[in-house]
């Protein structure tokens, strides 16, 4: 019925194209042709993850850091809060008058005042024996006389006719100075007692050389006096300048006798020594750099090549006029004889293991330097050459 107005063949040969249909709404906006492929520059990922790379480093670094110094921080804190007790304790404890136990004859303090001077508190054993207080309960008393053998070729050829009375068979009586407790760790931990002993028969010319310190014009010290030479010993340069001379220049014989509290070895006590020796040979490279010394060091490393030191046994470090060291080792008790261990020619050593003790400004133990000192002050008191006497 009806006929179209183009022609069959021209409809059919000719493409219909038909639009997508497309919706758009209110909330709904015409999507965008995705890109299936993005451009990439290698160049800024690598520069972008090296800058991530660092910054993470950096700020691990940052915290880890902060720990150890926050760790270190805490722990001297800790320990300048237990020093300050721990002297407040000790303070309060020299104040308090010590008490006084029924089951025990030995009073816990170790110096007393008389006549306005301190002065070691002396006793006598069952023997007869002169001991001094510790106030430890380990190691409770120290001789206040002790006889050292001096191994052959030791003896002063000089000795005074007093000498000889004192260097006999028993050997060379030494008279205790002072004495103090070896402590290690910042917590304290107690290790030996040690003591300094001079040649009773040496004390002489210990007492001149120190009164001529002060007053070359004087044979005993003043309490002024005395205070300038306790003020001198306890300064770290002069004190180990005043006590490096009398052990180079006087030629007093002495020994340092050494009692643990508790079990160690010789290779600990080896090493607290060695470590000391070397670092005051440090600071005078010139002095003590050569090849001599160096010997001196592998002989005395080498006497300590033992086992262990039970408490309360004795270790005896014996320096003559020379300043040739002898080391002997014994049971800890008067009547036992010491086995010694071996000698150390070189002067220098003995020297620098001395001042550890006595000067400087770092000592082995604070206390058993003032201790000495405070015996120093005993013998300038006197006239020289009576204490020697009075001991007799």
């Amino acid at each position: 019925m009806f006929r179209s107005a183009a022609p069959v063949g021209k409809m059919a040969a000719t493409p219909i194209r038909l639009a997508p249909a497309t919706r758009r709404t209110l909330f709904l906006r015409r999507k965008r042709p995705v890109q299936k492929s993005q451009e990439f520059n290698l160049q800024q990922l690598r520069a972008a993850r090296r800058d991530y790379d660092q910054h993470r480093t950096a700020f691990l670094a940052a915290g880890a850091l902060s720990g150890i110094i926050a760790t270190i921080y805490t722990g001297l804190k800790l320990k300048d809060a237990i020093k300050d007790k721990w002297e407040k304790e000790k303070t309060q404890k020299e104040q308090t008058p010590p008490p006084i136990t029924c089951d025990s004859s030995l009073p816990t303090e170790t110096f007393r005042t008389e006549a306005g001077e301190r002065r070691k508190v002396v006793l006598h054993d069952d023997q007869g024996n002169e001991i001094v207080p510790t106030g430890n309960s380990v190691v409770p008393v120290f001789p206040r006389l002790i006889n050292v053998h001096m191994p052959p070729g030791q003896h002063d050829a000089s000795e005074s006719p007093l000498a000889t009375t004192i260097s006999d068979q028993e050997g060379v009586e030494m008279t205790l100075v002072g004495f103090g407790m070896r402590t290690v760790t910042f917590i304290g931990i107690q290790v030996y007692l040690v003591g300094f002993y001079v040649a009773t028969q040496d004390i002489e010319r210990l007492q001149h050389f120190l009164v001529k310190k002060i007053n070359p014009l004087a044979t005993t010290l003043i309490p002024s006096e005395k205070d300038a030479l306790r003020r001198a010993l306890l300064d770290a340069v002069d004190g180990e300048q005043t006590w490096n001379a009398i052990l180079q220049e006087s030629g007093c014989r002495s020994a340092f006798r050494i009692t643990p509290v508790r079990d160690t070895d010789f290779h600990h006590l080896r090493d607290g020594f060695v470590r000391a020796i070397q670092a005051r040979s440090q600071k005078d490279g010139n002095a003590y750099g050569d090849e001599a010394f160096g010997d001196a060091m592998k002989q005395f490393r080498a006497l300590f090549n033992r086992g262990s030191v039970p408490k309360t046994k004795e270790l005896v470090l014996c320096r003559d006029s020379k300043g040739v060291l002898s080391v002997m080792y014994g049971a800890g008790k008067h009547q036992n004889k010491r086995d010694l261990m071996g000698v150390i020619p070189d002067e220098r050593l003995s020297r620098l293991l001395w001042l550890n003790y006595l000067a400087g400004d770092k000592v082995a133990t604070e206390g058993a330097r003032r201790n000495i000192i405070e015996g120093v002050m005993e013998f300038v008191e006197r006239p020289v050459g009576t204490v020697a006497a009075q001991v007799v």
